[in-house]
């Protein structure tokens, strides 16, 4: 697995990542946007705020990716067919290495991804209905904070 920063060319193939992953893994997610909105907003206002970094196989097909900020973790996705092979951990790590806290938020009923947080020393500060959120789904938000 090779670690490296995304660049603007590579927003379109994480897009995609994306799009497939919540497909796949959290059937639970409305689509709220068309798919060209997505790959736009990637290669647009989202490549703009946050830093990507994309985890590659030796064959260059991404397995998947992290983008945050100084504090604030906006993303991380694996393809389906990587999770569990510690693609996620890596990726975490690269955007913990800067920071002396990092918050994100998930979906309550992503199980998996809530395990891995609380896994990874994220503790929970809240649980909202979900109303704030695009997708109207009960979302909690998480914090770390460096020991």
């Amino acid at each position: 697995m090779i670690l490296r920063r995304a660049l603007l060319g590579d927003m379109p193939a994480l897009a995609q990542l994306n799009m497939t992953t919540v497909r796949t893994s959290l059937p639970f997610v409305p689509r709220v946007h068309p798919d060209d909105d997505v790959v736009s907003y990637f290669s647009g206002a989202f490549f703009a705020k946050a830093e990507f970094w994309m985890a590659e196989d030796e064959g260059g097909e991404a397995l998947g990716y992290i983008a945050f900020r100084p504090d604030f973790v906006e993303h991380l996705f694996i393809r389906p067919q990587s999770q569990g092979q510690r693609v996620g951990v890596a990726l975490l790590d690269k955007a913990k290495a800067g920071a002396s806290e990092l918050s994100l938020w998930t979906f309550q009923q992503n199980l998996r991804a809530r395990r891995f947080y609380e896994t990874h020393g994220f503790t929970i500060v809240v649980e909202t209905d979900g109303q704030d959120n695009e997708e109207k789904l009960p979302d909690v938000l998480y914090r770390w904070r460096r020991a």
